[in-house]
């Protein structure tokens, strides 16, 4: 192999190369080991170099090598071979600060978008073909809980090094796998000290943790964090003016109050505040996120969980103890691990945003669906991130099997607690703590009228949404009686309510008489598709585009049928002849009732369509009304039940009375019996209907020819507007603002099980689809709300007071996330867009992208932990700010 590396370029043909990198990397990735020096390389110039070597290649299948495996796939027919390697992409334009730790490279890289990690062997050879550079060169190192699994250490620590008490400090980059002692060394060679003259202190957060003089310990295990502050103290600096015994030093961990500058420090650091996290002025806790490529929905979540002040305290403190190593339901520590370090980099001073690079890489290992680069749903990962740190932090490290018993009438307050002990006696983590609470669930079987409590634990509310209580729909309303022109209502009606809500508004609005009842009917290609008939159907199965009339007909007799006319027009068939054409259907349809006690024939069939029709006559006191358009007669009923109309009834009234003068001929009139056959009513001769006992309405058509048009005003029967039209309009219906107790109200609401989660009744032995209502039983210290929009508003009870919440921009398959949090020692918003932060106003938190809130208990006498009940949930949770 030797011999073939001091080949000239030009004596390798590509797929001799190809085949040359194979070979080697496939030996050297068989023999890796930790302390192997791995070199990064563009991908751009990688995948360059692949189509090159690949151009001649056919759809081969692989041969199971990781970092080979482009090789088999066809490329480019003519790609050129590629010129001198091109790392600059990779690294960054400013001079790094430790000239021995080589090129700084870019924050945020990743694996397989930016570079690819080649072994040594294969460096060496590419390198010498193509030269270029800069050489980027990483070591593997031993990772994960045993140590055992090997990876590449391409972000080794980034330390800054503090020198006290001569205020000097440096940047450094040095592999967590060092030991402190190299550590020592590394201080001592920078700022020219002897390892007698110092000792050196983990500084995280600008307090002393410990000293680090264990020699031997390796940083991973000291457990220092990227970015983090390391204090180098000089214990004897005559310089300095102050000097202390190196005995004493070595062993001490009081602070040296003779030195102004380690005494300033000091000073400036603060306890733990109620917030349980430390603080140095305004720049701790604002640290934001790199976003890494459309992880704007994870970055959003994890900074409202770091900055829940109970997560904050924990996560700061020694929580490894806790860890569940052996919970096969968890992710054996490392989410923890990962989410405990990412938590103490962003309460750590200064404000360098920080890439959460290791957690995504835990997060893609544990969930798949959450790797790569595409948006996904911040409430999604957030539910992941909370049961995840829950297995893993979990103190119940054999879980008990505990069978439920059933309540046979036992007090709620009895059984609510038996549930819970249960549920805690297997699940105790500081998550249980801190987010989780209590359904009361009540099953009630509508056969036998038995009833199920049960009462099951949650972590988060997901409530419905509620973007508004009420709907405006606007439906025309037509006379069978031909006592007026239809008018089009727009009226206020509850957005889930029933048809009857509907009827009941539009009977008020048109002063419906007592005689008289509305029909409902749903209109399609100018034909009626169905009746609103049973008063229960919901309003939500109409739909903004379809369009409504509403016909007022004598209240139901016995033995009566409707009549429906239906219109059509006469038109030219594209393509064809001169005289071929077709009847269509055209316009509104108008519906009137037979008594079957008459008898039914084709002159009361004329005559009753006859009178439908007279409001539309032409006569010359009314020519005015050709230009009026039946859409824009529209009446418009705010919440408080009046009605505001742009339509005349006098010309109505006085349209009717003067045709009702008027004699008529026969109109173009075909009736359509149930087997489709046809029966011409505009011939002389009164002809009797025989009509089916079972039938309840007959069609018949008008076919309105030119001429007839020429005598009637059919614009009132054209342009049916539509139940809800977007755009601007006369007068627009007051909207209510949206609270989340009515979002809450909506979630318990009592209602019946769907088909498909049909309950099955123990007492009738068969599945019923029972009703089922849900209420808080017990609240949790912090209340996480997942809803799709919302706005929320100031109450005067003080329960729970909102402090974070994630918001999202634009479509549920993309978009844009942030996050609004409150950092509770200062009472003061921010904005955490990535990597950005900005302070906001208050007032600027009221959002209608709000997606996920986070609410805190507010602290009072009577309150404890995640032991208050809210009596039924439905009084205590109906106050929120």
């Amino acid at each position: 192999m030797a011999e073939v590396t001091t080949r000239s370029r030009g004596e390798l043909a590509p797929e001799e190369e190809r085949v040359l990198i194979r070979d080697i990397a496939i030996s050297s990735e068989a023999s890796s080991k930790e302390g192997d020096t791995f070199f990064l390389i563009n991908q751009r110039w990688w995948q360059h170099w692949i189509d090159y070597v690949n151009q001649d290649q056919p759809n081969n299948t692989g041969d199971g090598s990781s970092l080979l495996e482009h090789f088999n796939s066809a490329g480019s027919s003519a790609s050129k071979r590629p010129s001198g390697i091109d790392n600059s992409d990779l690294v960054n334009d400013a001079t790094a600060e430790d000239p021995g730790a080589g090129p700084e490279i870019v924050d945020t890289l990743l694996e397989g978008r930016d570079y690819i990690l080649l072994p040594q062997e294969v460096w060496n050879q590419l390198h010498s073909w193509y030269g270029g550079g800069p050489t980027l060169a990483r070591k593997v190192i031993s990772s994960g809980l045993s140590q055992t699994e090997l990876a590449v250490e391409v972000y080794p620590l980034r330390l800054q090094l503090l020198v006290m008490p001569r205020g000097e400090c440096s940047t450094i980059r040095i592999s967590k796998k060092e030991t402190i002692g190299e550590l020592h060394r590394r201080a001592c060679s920078i700022f020219y000290l002897n390892l007698e003259q110092i000792c050196i202190w983990d500084y995280y957060g600008h307090r002393k943790h410990a000293l680090m003089n264990d020699m031997d310990r390796t940083l991973d295990d000291a457990n220092i964090q990227m970015d983090q502050d390391i204090l180098v103290e000089v214990l004897d600096n005559v310089n300095g003016g102050w000097s202390a015994s190196k005995g004493t030093s070595r062993n001490h961990s009081s602070e040296i109050s003779t030195s102004p500058n380690l005494a300033s420090a000091r000073d400036s650091d603060n306890t733990l505040g109620s917030s349980g996290v430390t603080t140095r002025g305004a720049s701790v806790g604002l640290t934001g996120l790199l976003n890494l490529g459309n992880t704007c929905f994870m970055n959003s979540a994890i900074q409202c969980l770091v900055h829940t002040p109970e997560f904050a305290r924990y996560f700061r403190e020694d929580y490894r103890r806790e860890i569940n190593w052996q919970n096969p339901l968890g992710m054996v520590g490392e989410l923890a691990v990962a989410f405990g370090e990412l938590l103490r980099k962003l309460w750590a001073p200064g404000r360098t945003p920080v890439a959460p690079r290791p957690f995504k890489t835990k997060l893609a290992r544990f969930a798949p669906q959450f790797s790569g680069y595409n948006q996904h749903d911040s409430q999604e990962l957030l539910a992941f991130l909370l049961d995840g740190l829950h297995e893993d932090l979990n103190r119940v490290k054999h879980k008990p099997y505990i069978k439920s018993k059933d309540a046979d009438g036992r007090p709620d307050e009895e059984v609510a607690d038996e549930y819970w002990a249960n549920h805690i006696a297997r699940n105790d983590s500081i998550i249980v703590d801190v987010c989780q609470g209590q359904y009361k669930s009540t099953l009630v079987c509508p056969v036998c009228n038995k009833v199920s409590v049960t009462f099951d634990p949650f972590m988060y509310l997901s409530l419905p949404l509620q973007a508004t209580t009420t709907r405006t729909m606007t439906v025309t309303v037509f006379t069978s009686d031909g006592s007026a022109l239809p008018s089009s209502y727009t009226v206020t009606v509850p957005k889930h309510g029933r048809c009857r809500d509907l009827i009941q508004v539009l009977g008020n609005i048109c002063s419906l008489k007592q005689s008289e009842e509305l029909k409902v009917a749903e209109i399609q290609n100018h034909s009626i598709q169905r009746f609103l008939d049973d008063p229960l159907i919901s309003l939500s199965t109409i739909k903004d585009d379809d369009h409504l009339a509403a016909y007022r007909v004598p209240k139901l007799v016995k033995k009566a049928v409707f009549l429906q006319l239906i219109h059509r027009l006469q038109e030219q068939e594209p393509g064809a002849a001169q005289t071929t054409s077709q009847w269509k259907a055209y316009g509104t349809p108008l519906v009137s009732s037979i008594s079957r006690d008459d008898v039914i024939s084709s002159c009361k069939i004329q005559s009753t369509v006859q009178r439908m029709l007279s409001p539309f006559l032409k006569k010359e006191s009314l020519m005015h009304a050709d230009s009026f358009d039946p859409s824009s007669m529209v009446t418009t009923v705010d919440p408080s039940g009046e009605a505001h109309s742009n339509s005349s009834s006098n010309i109505a009234k006085e349209d009717a009375s003067s045709s009702k003068a008027v004699a008529l001929p026969n109109l173009p009139l075909q009736l359509v019996d149930e087997s489709n056959v046809c029966f011409d009513l505009s011939v002389e001769g009164d002809k009797t209907i025989r009509i089916p006992s079972s039938s309840t309405s007959i069609v018949v058509y008008v076919d309105w020819s030119q001429k007839l048009l020429e005598k009637y005003n059919t614009h009132f029967l054209e342009n049916l507007p539509e139940v809800f039209k977007n755009g601007p309009v006369t007068k627009k219906a007051r909207t209510e603002p949206l609270s989340l107790y009515t979002c809450l109200e909506a979630f318990l609401r009592e209602e019946p099980l769907v088909p498909e989660d049909m309950w099955y009744c123990p007492q009738c032995k068969e599945r019923r689809q029972a009703s089922k209502k849900l209420d808080l039983w017990r609240l949790p210290e912090v209340l996480v709300i997942h809803l799709k929009r919302f706005s929320y508003s100031s109450s005067r009870r003080q329960l729970y007071e909102l402090y974070a919440l994630t918001n999202h921009y634009g479509g549920m398959g993309s978009g844009h996330y942030t996050a609004h949090i409150k950092l509770l020692d200062e009472n003061r918003w921010y904005n955490f867009d990535d990597s950005h932060i900005s302070p906001i106003n208050e007032d600027d938190v009221k959002s209608a992208a709000a997606y996920v809130l986070f609410y805190r208990r507010v602290k009072s006498d009577v309150s404890n932990s995640n032991g208050v009940r809210s009596g039924g949930g439905q009084e205590d949770v109906s106050t929120w700010r």
